[in-house]
């Protein structure tokens, strides 16, 4: 999206505020289930991870501490723990997080930074492709969604960024180091 159409800070939160996050929410928990079960798949208890734009309501780390995991939080709206981007992690994970990106490359080094030698990026957003007609696609609509990724875009993201795999399964994007 062209900077000058970008949502303030503001608004951005308001629109935030609007989504229903609650943690206690079966329907929503039911929707970040794929990718926190990918989390309990490839990971250990012990692995540090992150989770990335987690919202006011952080329900994957509500999933994974049930699960025995231990993650940290961070969100610049919510759960602003400066401190945490001071760390490297085995695992971040971001849902529904990289579309609200106003500088993708620049948010994506960063997040590497954070990532150990061994690390895995976790990402659940709606990818776009040309069986989408555009003007009716829903994702389109939220007007902090600011960036929109193609498959071909997260082939870019693993070779720039020195990624060695790239999974995609639906929604679910899964870099590893």
């Amino acid at each position: 999206m062209d900077s000058k159409f970008w949502p303030t800070s503001e608004d951005e939160k308001k629109r935030y505020l609007e989504h229903n996050n609650d943690v206690e929410d079966i329907r929503y928990q039911n929707f970040l289930k794929p990718i926190v079960d990918l989390v309990i798949t490839n990971q250990k208890t012990t692995d540090k991870g992150l989770d990335y734009g987690a919202g006011p309501g952080p329900v994957v780390q509500y999933l994974l501490e049930k699960a025995g995991f231990k993650i940290k939080l961070y969100d610049p709206f919510f759960h602003n723990y400066t401190d945490n981007l001071n760390q490297t992690y085995d695992y971040i994970i971001l849902t529904e997080v990289v579309e609200h990106f106003h500088s993708p490359k620049d948010e994506f080094f960063n997040l590497t930074k954070l990532l150990n030698e061994t690390g895995s990026l976790y990402i659940l957003t709606h990818p776009y492709d040309d069986s989408i007609n555009f003007e009716k696609w829903y994702y389109k609509n939220d007007q902090t969604h600011t960036f929109f990724y193609t498959k071909e875009s997260f082939v870019w993201i693993k070779n720039h960024f020195g990624f060695k795999n790239l999974e995609i399964q639906d929604r679910i994007v899964l870099f590893k180091k």
